[in-house]
């Protein structure tokens, strides 16, 4: 098995990166609905006898357009990636969305990243999938693009629990909900919260319950208030 590997910007692209399977995602939360979606890049992958690639972005497209008001991350990067490379992902592209990236059309992204950065040889991209500046990025304008620009693609279906789409924004309610048994369920595993412990206003020793406050820098956790939790890491 290759080594998996993380790729950080178009500059960073080799001629060894060239020919793979693709898809194209925030993929925050790395949940069942973009499992799936690993999934058939896989099996894809594996048929063709070619690496894997997710391609995602950071900052993740809403919070480029939103900025502060930008809803909560289910995941920062790190635990994105993590959990994409145990999903068996080959290899992560992150690309920096900055005005450079947002200005770009449809099909010049598709001629930067996917043909000429990757040599993408088969894409695999969600039921509603669309991007570039004029919007006219989607399953049918890949299709199209494709057949001369030497790529074929694939879309997947919108997955479902008990009738209802998958998705981030979902897991996120969930969330605010304090309803963490649904969500884990959604997510495929148990929700956890990454980072470092930082002093807080130490109240809760005054309680006889001691807290450990977790710095999440700029990013907003999808949970607020004080719960019970097991610990990993640090010797614990």
């Amino acid at each position: 098995m290759a080594q998996q590997e993380f790729i950080n910007g178009l500059n960073a692209l080799l001629p060894c990166h060239h020919d793979c399977v693709a898809t194209i995602g925030s993929f925050d939360g790395v949940h069942l609905g973009h499992q799936a979606l690993i999934a058939q890049v896989q099996k894809i992958a594996s048929q063709l006898g070619l690496p894997s690639v997710v391609i995602v972005f950071e900052p993740q497209p809403y919070e480029y357009f939103s900025r502060e008001k930008a809803p909560s991350r289910l995941t920062r990067l790190r635990e994105k990636v993590g959990q994409l490379f145990e999903q068996g992902v080959d290899r992560v592209l992150c690309l920096k969305f900055d005005p450079m990236l947002r200005g770009l059309s449809a099909q010049a992204f598709v001629d930067q990243v996917l043909v000429f950065g990757l040599g993408v040889r088969h894409l695999v991209v969600g039921d509603d999938f669309r991007f570039g500046c004029d919007r006219n990025g989607d399953f049918s304008f890949l299709q199209q693009y494709g057949e001369h620009a030497g790529f074929s693609v694939t879309d997947t279906h919108t997955q479902l629990a008990e009738g209802v789409r998958i998705s981030s924004t979902r897991i996120r309610s969930l969330l605010e909900q304090d309803k963490l048994a649904e969500a884990s369920k959604l997510l495929g595993r148990e929700y956890s919260v990454t980072g470092r412990v930082v002093y807080g206003n130490q109240l809760g020793r005054t309680l006889g319950f001691p807290t450990a406050n977790i710095g999440l820098g700029r990013y907003r956790a999808a949970v607020q208030g004080v719960y019970a939790v097991t610990v990993t890491g640090g010797g614990c």
